[in-house]
């Protein structure tokens, strides 16, 4: 079943993940699983030069998102500005256990004034206390509600920030799920089901994960074929093409 990725990474991520792959390595990980195009983010605010060569080199098989740390200012909002606007990146990427600094912190206020400018979305880690946690992201969407926000991860590991992921995205409809690294199957089901079935997406999060581990998860989630199939394509494709330049 052909697939889109709304969540993966190229470079090297040093230290205690210890993992690495080349924008070549990743199109042969996706040719090899039916994955047509993928959310592609760099390892930093530092690295988006690489997110920008990937694209380069295989221009039909990625969406760029600019890497942007908003304690940087107003060099982190030029960045964005011009990485959309003359170099085809489609929208943001914003780690706040990575920078530290709160997901609704005042400090974000002028990356997501640009993101609804530049009509982009906002995708944003979840799930690690205390910078990236549902609540608080479920705060900035409440703040910018004309700004779609994906919850990467969709609260990760940890059972009672899954849990409010889901109450989260249920209240606020500019919420959006990405469920790589998320470990309860049962919860995609749920997801499709009470949060809106377009509104959750499939990803990997390479090179963390192989796409097959991300795949099991959603292909045992009780959903039936077509449903499935949403989730692996249908949703990322609605979602992105209103993006579309």
């Amino acid at each position: 079943m052909k697939k889109l990725d709304a969540h993966a990474h190229v470079g090297t991520f040093g230290g205690w993940a210890n993992v690495a792959i080349t924008a070549e390595e990743l199109v042969q990980q996706m040719d090899a699983c039916e994955i047509e195009k993928t959310v592609l983010c760099s390892t930093g605010s530092d690295d988006n030069f690489r997110t920008k060569e990937a694209m380069e080199a295989y221009p039909d098989r990625f969406w760029g998102l600019v890497y942007a740390n908003p304690l940087e200012g107003e060099k982190s909002v030029q960045e964005i500005y011009d990485l959309v606007q003359n170099k085809g990146f489609s929208g943001i990427k914003l780690n706040p256990l990575r920078h530290a600094y709160v997901a609704d912190a005042e400090c974000l206020d002028p990356i997501m004034e640009a993101a609804r400018e530049l009509h982009i979305p906002v995708f944003i880690h979840s799930g690690h206390a205390p910078y990236a946690l549902p609540w608080s992201i479920a705060l900035l969407a409440e703040r910018f509600p004309d700004v779609n926000i994906v919850m990467i991860h969709m609260g990760h590991g940890h059972g009672v920030y899954i849990d409010a992921a889901l109450k989260m995205a249920r209240r606020y409809s500019n919420l959006y799920l990405e469920m790589s690294g998320m470990p309860m199957n049962s919860k995609i089901k749920e997801a499709y089901e009470t949060v809106g079935s377009d509104r959750i997406f499939f990803g990997t999060d390479a090179p963390f994960h192989h796409p097959t581990i991300e795949m099991q998860k959603v292909i045992t989630s009780g959903l039936t074929e077509k449903e499935i199939e949403d989730v692996f394509y249908n949703n990322l494709q609605k979602f992105m093409a209103q993006y579309e330049k």
